[in-house]
């Protein structure tokens, strides 16, 4: 499996930015396409977007259309979520995931890493 960790969260007043960083290790990342999730409390953890193994395609949640841009270093073993435009309901603890290639909002292991807190105030 590829061991993942997020980092980059914080608190952030709304109409703030954040950039999330996700490094992974273990097997070979530029295989996989990868994606960020979001759980927040009370709530199913929800897709928030993704990006193909060469970064040429990517996908995002309705809610994220516009506001999120997800990207990816290869050579860094990184994938990437710049958010703009923060809003009080992006508060939510962000996951990255190897998807799916079929579907990219389906993740495709079980194991998630410990994530990365965001908070968003109004």
């Amino acid at each position: 499996q590829v061991q993942l960790v997020e980092s980059g969260g914080g608190l952030v007043q709304a109409g703030g930015s954040l950039r999330l960083s996700c490094v992974a290790s273990g097997r070979t990342f530029t295989r996989y396409p990868m994606g960020w999730f979001r759980q927040a409390p009370g709530k199913e953890r929800e897709f928030v977007a993704a990006i193909s193994w060469s970064g040429g395609d990517t996908v995002y949640a309705d809610s994220t259309k516009g506001r999120f841009a997800i990207s990816r270093d290869n050579a860094k073993n990184t994938v990437y979520l710049q958010m703009n435009s923060l809003k009080p309901e992006d508060t939510a603890v962000y996951y990255c995931a190897v998807v799916d290639n079929t579907n990219y909002a389906v993740p495709l292991f079980a194991s998630w890493g410990q994530g990365t807190q965001v908070t968003v105030s109004s």
